[in-house]
């Protein structure tokens, strides 16, 4: 246990020893500084801010809870993203850069009007508060407690446990979110990144040698043929994530988090400039596709080794951790963790007081004018309010009678959809109204609160959110036909931004959505589940002759830009 312990403190010190020291000199008191990171951010560190923001340990107590439970077919979640984060880089990021846009709601002010703004600015804060930063602070604390065995050490009650490391992940979030400002949390994340893919990785493989009594070749047998149903990704009605969903409300949800949600799109907004944006979310889309090997095989390797009915599949991925990896890695994973932890919270804690400051206080309190210092000093006492309310929710999530994973996405139904549905009317539009936009908000928020809470209704969550998007976009359109804008709506344009785009952009692109197919082709019917290699030897070999292509396309264009810069000269 001292080694576990010394091996944390020393890898967190030194994320926050180098943190510091890169923010130290930084501008944070300017508006773009502190809530944008002076808009400087790269490829590489937006796709690990993305990333980390993303995963916490909501996700790895989760997901390998539920493939413990159930099997593969939970992965949509993470696999399908890699599609979704495509889409976004190639049609979202270019129209929000081009705009200037600091949070979606501006887009919804200028789009719609102040009303809707402010009704949407609400609808992200709730969900932050009561949702997400609770949730973040709960499952990290069931991790660390596990892991540390604090119970064990202070002799206190599992609450109890919970409520103190809550508190302490929630107190450095807030040092990194409210006096950092977004610089601080992407460069945490940058460090961070790293460490969680290796640290993510060690799990699945130190649990294939203990599987296989020493032998990683072995335990890969037994993870292969020993149950191979359990590598099933085409889930059906009785799984927690049904394949069908995959093209529904699952899609609209991933389309609004991660190219809506403030917590997220906010890394994007930060970039430099277009080329930098595309890449860092095209690269975060390539990580995500090959996120079920740290997320959720280990669930699958903890059925193996302890069996169907060991406990609380909750603590599956906690015990796996202490029993496979060595004493010393131990500390450097919870590290790593801890790390995933803070980003999501201090990603969504940033946020939160963008939104607060920009979207709230200055056009309510502060119509007169107000300097941007004063201004975010307004948003880092916003900062403090919702931290502690978040810390003093978070332990009561422990009585929650739905898995927390599962919670977790059904309750961030009352928010996202209904967002995404009014963004999306907004951009594909020009004379939609904003009582439109205000009248398809109430509706969907209610309608699903009724479906949720009152009603028993047997559809999916994820198909009642896609049912709903299609009344309500329906509905905006009705209501735009016969009270239609005064005027088209003219997108504004912020000429400072460089908005050239990658030029590698489609090619990259393929190869993530040929990953996607790859991944539900290996976890099927045709892949591990059949014993027959035969189809994906055949997609395999497609890839690589893919792959052949791209790069030679890569060469021509490197080729000539090198020909073009050495004419200019």
């Amino acid at each position: 246990m001292e080694m576990t312990i010394i091996t944390f403190l020393l890898f967190t010190g030194f994320v926050i020893w180098f943190t510091y020291n890169k923010v130290k000199n930084s501008n944070n008191d300017s508006h773009d500084g502190f809530f944008l990171g002076g808009r400087s951010l790269t490829g590489p560190m937006i796709a690990s801010s993305l990333i980390l923001t993303n995963l916490s340990a909501t996700s790895f107590v989760g997901m390998s809870a539920q493939s413990y439970t159930y099997n593969m077919s939970v992965m949509g979640w993470e696999v399908a993203s890699g599609v979704t984060l495509v889409m976004i880089a190639l049609f979202l990021v270019p129209r929000y850069l081009k705009q200037g846009i600091t949070t979606v709601p501006d887009f919804l002010e200028s789009r719609y009007d102040l009303g809707v703004k402010k009704f949407v600015t609400l609808l992200f804060l709730c969900q932050y508060i009561i949702n997400i930063l609770p949730t973040t602070l709960y499952a990290g604390a069931v991790v660390l407690t596990g892991i540390f065995d604090i119970q064990g050490i202070l002799g206190i009650t599992e609450f109890q446990a919970i409520a103190l490391i809550s508190a302490t992940i929630g107190l450095l979030g807030f040092f990194y979110a409210i006096y950092g400002g977004l610089k601080a949390v992407v460069i945490a994340d940058t460090i961070n990144g790293v460490g969680l893919i290796i640290g993510g990785m060690m799990i699945p493989v130190f649990g294939l040698f203990a599987l296989g009594n020493g032998s990683f070749m072995a335990g890969l047998d037994t993870l292969l043929y020993a149950a191979p149903e359990k590598l099933q990704s085409v889930g059906t009605n009785s799984d927690p994530l049904p394949f069908s969903t995959l093209f529904t409300g699952l899609l609209l949800v991933n389309l609004y988090y991660w190219g809506t949600d403030q917590s997220i799109i906010q890394r994007a907004l930060g970039a430099k400039n277009l080329k930098e944006g595309q890449k860092g979310v095209i690269w975060a889309g390539a990580i995500k596709v090959i996120s079920p090997l740290f997320l959720i095989i280990p669930g699958i390797i903890a059925f193996h080794m302890f069996g169907a009915n060991a406990g609380n599949p909750d603590v599956m991925y906690t015990r796996l951790v202490n029993e496979v990896l060595p004493k010393p890695l131990v500390g450097f994973f919870v590290a790593v963790m801890f790390g995933a932890i803070l980003s999501t919270f201090n990603g969504v804690l940033n946020s939160s007081t963008t939104l607060f400051a920009l979207n709230v206080y200055k056009p309510i309190f502060a119509k007169e004018g107000l300097s941007d210092q004063a201004l975010v000093a307004k948003g880092q006492v916003f900062g403090v309010v919702i931290a502690i309310i978040a810390i003093c929710i978070a332990p009561f999530i422990m009585y929650a009678p739905e898995g927390l994973f599962q919670y977790l996405q059904m309750v961030a139904g009352f928010f996202s959809v209904p967002i995404f549905t009014i963004v999306f009317v907004g951009y594909i539009s020009k004379r939609v109204p904003a009582i439109a936009a205000k009248v398809a908000l109430v509706v969907f928020v209610s309608s699903y609160a009724s479906m949720q809470l009152i009603f028993d209704t047997p559809i999916h969550f994820l198909h009642q959110l896609a049912i709903l998007f299609v009344v309500c976009t329906t509905l905006m359109f009705i209501i735009g036909h016969f009270a239609p804008r005064e005027s088209d709506y003219v997108m504004p344009v912020n000429e400072s931004m460089d908005v050239t785009p990658w030029e590698f952009r489609f090619e990259a692109s393929a190869v993530i959505l040929y990953m996607v197919l790859g991944a539900y082709v290996m976890f099927s019917n045709v892949g591990f589940v059949s014993d027959d290699p035969t189809f994906m030897q055949v997609y395999g070999l497609c890839g690589l002759v893919m792959l052949v292509g791209i790069l030679h396309q890569y060469k021509k264009k490197k080729g000539t830009q090198a020909l073009a810069t050495a004419n200019a000269q």
